[in-house]
């Protein structure tokens, strides 16, 4: 087992409370939709007024992910009012997470965007002393899959260049990306560098709040490596041609707007991080409250227009409601925990 350095982690952890008081003593939330539903009990969430929050900065996973949900239920429920989005950074979820279990936000007007990164910290007891069980997980929309992304002038031409200097030299390499030591972007680029060879203990990354102030910092070529989500890099690259893909990380090679990209496997590093994109509900919604919406989730991602809006957003199938996506979550939060612990990294009690 590989001792993690407790120096950037307690910083991390610092770092949460600090963002979780800053959000607490700001009141960020004043509106009605983010608590409890403004409309008589018996009415069908699905059908009012209602919000998706998006806990990070613009920019991000999670922006797109309330955006496609927003799509996705006018399709098949036109006459909705389109779901509004509503920031709420800190800590990659935390704040949105603490504030959903003390009952700060909440009912059945308000989602939250949520991704394997949101696992990942919860497995590692990140999202403060709440349990996983404070989430009514309500659908998975679809899958992303982690990027190394350099700038268009990089030296860096194929990810094996990239390979060579993080297999001697591993610290010469500033990776920049969302989320904190230990969070899923800083996994993926301590899986890269452990795949190469080197020390990912010796890893320097930069932590933004979200991949849209971390795609920011590599355009101004602040850090050298973005290793971040496919979909977040592709909202970017249509209108700016400041990126290279060196690799994705996924099993075989992707289609769309990522048609060409070698996977980091045939290049010799094995490594492959797949991210689902969902949103989940306050578990104190009642039950015909979160039916209502797990059928409308259910309406739209089995509707004709559904796949042309996963690849609008840059994603791939992945749709699960339910009791199978509960168990999927239970799941992968094993998973994480175990991968933790072969990083060597702390889990908050």
């Amino acid at each position: 087992m590989m001792t993690q350095h407790p120096s950037p982690e307690a910083c991390a952890h610092a770092l949460l409370r600090r963002s979780l008081l800053c959000a607490l003593g700001a009141g960020m939330v004043h509106s009605p939709s983010w608590g409890g539903s403004t409309a008589a009990s018996n009415a069908d969430p699905s059908l009012l007024d209602a919000a998706c929050v998006v806990p990070a900065k613009a920019g991000g996973g999670f922006a797109l992910t309330c955006e496609l949900a927003r799509d996705a239920l006018q399709v098949v429920r036109p006459g909705r009012p389109p779901l509004q989005q509503r920031l709420l950074p800190g800590g990659i979820g935390a704040v949105a997470f603490d504030r959903m279990a003390t009952g700060a936000i909440g009912g059945p007007a308000t989602l939250v965007a949520f991704s394997s990164g949101s696992l990942l910290n919860i497995a590692q007891g990140r999202f403060g002393p709440h349990s996983p069980s404070i989430a009514n997980w309500l659908a998975a929309m679809g899958v992303d899959y982690g990027v190394v992304a350099v700038h268009q002038d990089s030296p860096y031409r194929t990810l094996q260049d990239l390979v060579s200097v993080l297999k001697q030299t591993p610290s010469r390499i500033i990776f920049g990306a969302g989320g904190t030591v230990g969070s899923q972007d800083w996994v993926k680029s301590a899986l890269l560098v452990r795949a190469a060879g080197g020390d990912h203990r010796t890893l320097r990354f930069v932590s933004f709040e979200g991949g849209g102030d971390a795609l920011a910092a590599l355009r101004g070529r602040h850090v050298d490596v973005f290793a971040g989500d496919a979909a977040e890099i592709l909202q970017t690259r249509r209108a700016d041609s400041a990126f290279r893909l060196l690799a994705v990380l996924s099993p075989a090679r992707l289609g769309q707007a990522l048609t060409g990209i070698p996977t980091a496997s045939e290049q010799g590093v094995d490594v492959v991080w797949p991210t689902i994109r969902g949103v989940y509900v306050s578990a104190a919604i009642s039950k015909p409250d979160f039916d209502a919406w797990s059928a409308a989730f259910r309406d739209a991602m089995a509707s004709p227009e559904y796949h042309k809006l996963l690849q609008k957003y840059g994603l791939f199938p992945f749709s699960l409601t339910g009791a199978a996506l509960h168990a999927y979550i239970d799941k992968a939060l094993k998973e994480y925990a175990q991968l933790t612990d072969e990083l060597g990294l702390r889990r908050w009690r």
